[in-house]
């Protein structure tokens, strides 16, 4: 069975790839996986992905597609595999379909599990850590006993900058931008399925597998 798993910031794609991953017993591939990788075996172009991320840069398409056709060409993926966080934009998309045209290689579906933006940012601005013991919290998901307070150590919760309302709503336009064109494009070729993901995570996983077939 060979992947794509798409879903905006907060989406719950992380949640659902770790079932996925010992359903299917398949590898689990994502980028930020994939170049520590490849600047970990030494190969060119993960010494290359490793100067843009030096710098605090992000990595040009043509080393990220480049890193993926590597890693795509070796034997683990053969029988399947999932791709998380790759392709994003239209442009890897159409890279995506010749690495796999060339490996002989072909999707057997790519599930964009979607959440209304009125769900997502509850979900994206509602961690809380504990400015003492540093233990996480949130307010959907795991809220703590005492509004405010650490259960651990009896410390005070914050919300960390870049978990505001405004920060989450441009990772969200950003998301949408860049993928809109890509969903449509993967929906052409009839591979697209969509998933509910405002539901309990036994269910999305249920809804998956049932689009999977």
């Amino acid at each position: 069975m060979k992947i794509i798993l798409m879903g905006g910031p907060g989406a719950g794609k992380g949640t659902q790839a770790n079932p996925l991953v010992e359903r299917f017993n398949f590898p689990h591939i994502s980028t930020g996986d994939m170049f520590r990788a490849a600047i970990k075996e030494g190969t060119a172009l993960g010494l290359k992905a490793k100067s843009f991320m030096d710098a605090g840069g992000l990595v040009p398409d043509e080393v990220t597609i480049g890193i993926v056709a590597e890693r795509l060409a070796q034997p683990d993926c053969a029988e399947g595999f999932l791709l998380d966080g790759f392709p994003r934009t239209l442009a890897q998309g159409s890279a995506l379909a010749s690495i796999l045209d060339k490996l002989g290689m072909a999707l057997d579906g790519v599930i964009n599990i979607e959440v209304d933006e009125a769900v997502l940012i509850p979900r994206l601005t509602g961690r809380r850590i504990c400015r003492k013991c540093g233990s996480s919290y949130h307010m959907v998901f795991n809220k703590p006993e005492q509004e405010g307070v650490c259960g651990q150590c009896g410390g005070e919760l914050y919300q960390r900058t870049d978990d505001n309302v405004e920060t989450a709503q441009n990772r969200l336009n950003v998301y949408n931008s860049q993928t809109e064109p890509l969903i449509n494009f993967y929906q052409e070729q009839g591979l697209l399925k969509r998933i509910n993901g405002d539901q309990p995570i036994d269910k999305v996983f249920a809804d998956i597998m049932k689009a999977l077939g």
